[in-house]
């Protein structure tokens, strides 16, 4: 079971934390995992009673969705998939920025699971992630520090590395 994230009544002193609506917002690139292992997780998930939200609509536009970032937000941890083509998503790098700031502000839980990938190509950006980039240094120079920056902490942080299966 995931533990839960502290959260206490706040005080004038202490940073106001948002009430928990979801107990773990789940994180992935959907064409790559979302019929297989990432629906098995959300579904084992919610045998057990953990309230899981995840987008289920596809994904459309440049910018992340508000409704999305409230969800983070709002959610006591998140489950990181890192699949091999999770970089290739401007949406799931934006997503995992947020993930990361709410753990740091709120104490946000963050679990990564390292789906088919070596985590080191998730924290240096190598492989598939290093492809990813490549591809967004013209257009999107403002925002690639906050990324990679966001996949350098979580990979860094304890998690699954699934390899088969």
């Amino acid at each position: 079971m995931l533990p839960q994230a502290p959260y206490t009544a706040s005080s004038s002193s202490t940073p106001s934390i948002p009430q928990s609506f979801h107990d773990v917002f789940l994180s992935f690139r959907g064409e790559h995992t979302r019929y297989n292992f990432t629906d098995h997780l959300y579904s084992a998930l919610g045998r057990r009673g953990i309230g899981t939200f995840r987008d289920a609509k596809l994904r459309k536009g440049e910018a992340i969705a508000p409704e999305l970032l409230k969800a983070i937000e709002e959610s006591r941890s998140s489950v990181i998939v890192f699949s091999e083509n999770y970089a290739h998503s401007r949406w799931c790098l934006d997503e995992l920025v947020k993930i990361m700031e709410c753990q740091k502000d709120q104490g946000h839980a963050v679990f990564p699971i390292f789906y088919h990938v070596d985590p080191s190509h998730v924290r240096k950006q190598e492989g598939s992630f290093g492809e990813a980039f490549a591809g967004y240094e013209e257009n999107w120079k403002d925002k690639i520090p906050r990324w990679r920056t966001a996949l350098t902490e979580a990979a860094n942080l304890s998690g699954w590395h699934l390899q088969d299966g």
